[in-house]
């Protein structure tokens, strides 16, 4: 019974994703290489590559992608290597806060910093200030440097992805070998790139991966830059020709390609069995106490880069805040209008009652699926779980905006998931459905990770009192996974929410906005639609914030949230 039962789930989640995930993914891919009669074709890819337009986007995509991995491993690595290897002052507080930039979408914290680097923004006042600028001779840093804008949003808000990775990996190290490196005469430089940095590396690429792949594909911080030459905005403006134009296809094939390889390759030399996913050996701990100067300096360290993380932050705050912000380095007057004013725009409130419809939905049938598919990689023998285990993983490995494109595409009227488009074209359905399948991930992993926790022993016992499956689950197993299912629940919820590329594409009439394209929406609006779109940025960063919290503190303890 057990294993028929495991056996049906897998195929009912098979179909699940080959419809909603496999089918749109690759369909985007066949739009690519057809000709309007049914033929294949290499026409439409191999235009992209005679496009001059199209493969400016595509270089700068991959150069936002290339310098935004490696802006964020110069942040990340260093802030991992003296958590590894020191215990200095306030390290548990300041490691906590190194994870704040998690809870602004960076779309959102762009709206601060082009405020802060406009002409008449906050850094050309400090600097006229201080005498290092003339008045008359300004600088526009967001025409100069929006490239360079975009990399450091991305690598501000991205660095706690590969911190966390970096940090796991170094965890799993056997100290006795830098010992032994040390023992011999070899110097911290030599011991560093010899000893620590290989052995961490399938860490740093599994993080790197998905930052680049993250930075490679991001649209909504070049659409707050106003960076149009750049593939994933390419795509955003095609939309408007999608049905006579096969050009759009073409671009996201080549981004979808691009991703594939780039996270194969990660996961063909580096996810395989290495030293790292071992046990630890056990043996004295390599860290080493600090005190004095050497303390405050690392403390000084991890300080610092929260300080300059969180400059985006203050930036929305600030701007939500200000009545008169104008060609000075704080707000003039500060006001709560904005916030109140916000909630009674009314493009705000039905986006905020959207986004909560869109997201409760979604996490619902996210939480269900997702632990069945736990129940069958933990709790069943079949073979083939692990292929599961691994096809709910996807996701994580393809770029938002070819989901969202390729949700888009198979949406009109009569293509085969045009069912999800409601009365009055709403893509409620849609993107509950969207923001599912992007979402289980986070779910499946915690609801593995307690189930791998709780003693099956307790479901056995139930079973042979004679408790049917679904009795044993109700009773039995959802009590004890509980809290970890609270903890991907809360994720799957707050980053739907706040999901960008799925809401700025599927979502095109007003009544149905979520929070994120209302967000957007307000900034094109005259007059004070930069505070407005701030004020609400703001709710979105506390809510997020809260949720985030409130996962680590239910699921945190269990262990095993984050664990891919």
């Amino acid at each position: 019974m057990k294993r028929r039962n495991a056996l049906g789930v897998t195929v009912v989640v098979s179909i699940l994703f080959l419809v909603f995930f496999i089918y749109p993914a690759l369909s985007v891919v066949g739009e690519a290489f057809r000709t309007p009669d049914g033929g294949f074709t290499l026409g439409f890819v191999v235009e992209v590559f005679r496009n001059p337009v199209y493969v400016e986007g595509l270089w700068n995509a991959l150069l936002l992608g290339v310098v935004s991995t490696l802006a964020t491993l110069a942040i990340a690595f260093p802030l991992a290597l003296l958590s590894h290897r020191y215990d200095f002052f306030g390290r548990k507080i300041l490691g906590a806060l190194i994870l704040v930039p998690l809870v602004l979408p960076p779309f959102v914290g762009a709206i601060g910093l082009t405020h802060i680097l406009s002409v008449t923004g906050s850094l050309n006042a400090l600097l006229i200030e201080i005498g290092l600028m003339d008045p008359a001779d300004r600088i526009d840093w967001l025409a100069r440097g929006r490239f360079w804008g975009i990399v450091a949003m991305n690598a501000l808000h991205l660095y706690p992805i590969l911190y966390m990775n970096i940090v796991a990996s170094l965890a799993q190290l056997d100290p006795a070998m830098e010992q032994a490196a040390e023992n011999l005469g070899c110097s911290p430089g030599r011991r560093l790139f010899r000893i620590t940095l290989p052995l961490a590396m399938p860490g740093i690429f599994a993080g790197g991966s998905i930052v680049f792949i993250w930075a490679f594909t991001e649209l909504g911080v070049p659409l707050v830059f106003n960076y149009s030459r750049v593939a994933p905005v390419q795509v955003f403006h095609g939309i408007k020709d999608l049905g006579g134009n096969p050009a759009p296809y073409a671009l996201v094939s080549v981004i979808l390609l691009i991703s594939a390889l780039v996270f194969g390759l990660t996961k063909y030399f580096f996810g395989r069995g290495s030293s790292v996913t071992q046990p630890r050996p056990k043996g004295r701990n390599a860290e080493k106490k600090l005190t004095g100067l050497n303390s405050l300096g690392c403390a000084m360290i991890f300080a610092g880069v929260f300080c300059v993380a969180s400059i985006p932050h203050a930036g929305v705050i600030l701007l939500s805040l200000s009545e008169d912000w104008y060609d000075s380095v704080m707000p003039m007057v500060l006001t709560l209008d904005h916030f109140r004013e916000a909630l009674g725009d009314p493009l705000v409130v039905p986006s905020i009652e959207n986004s909560l419809i869109y997201a409760s939905v979604a996490t619902l049938i996210a939480v269900i699926v997702g632990v069945a598919i736990a129940w069958v990689v933990v709790r069943s023998d079949i073979k083939g779980r692990g292929l599961l285990d691994a096809l709910v993983m996807l996701p994580l490995a393809v770029p938002g905006l070819v989901m969202a494109f390729g949700y888009l595409a198979l949406s009109r009227e009569g293509k085969p998931l045009h069912f999800l488009i409601g009365a009055g074209g709403s893509p409620a359905l849609l993107l509950i459905v969207a923001y599912a399948v992007r979402r289980l991930p986070y779910v499946v992993r915690a609801a593995v990770a307690g189930l791998q926790q709780s003693n099956p022993a307790m479901e056995e016992a139930a079973r042979s009192l004679g408790a049917n499956p679904v009795r044993t689950l109700r009773r039995i197993s959802l009590p004890l996974i509980g809290a970890n299912l609270v903890a991907g629940g809360i994720l799957a919820f707050a980053f739907s929410m706040l999901e960008v590329s799925d809401s700025l594409i599927l979502a095109q009439q007003a009544e149905h906005f979520p929070i994120t394209k209302a967000i957007y929406t307000l900034l094109s609006t005259l007059g004070n639609g930069h505070e407005l779109a701030a004020a609400l940025g703001v709710w979105a960063m506390v809510f997020l914030g809260i949720a985030i919290v409130g996962a680590a503190g239910i699921g945190g303890k269990k262990g095993g949230l984050f664990k891919m």
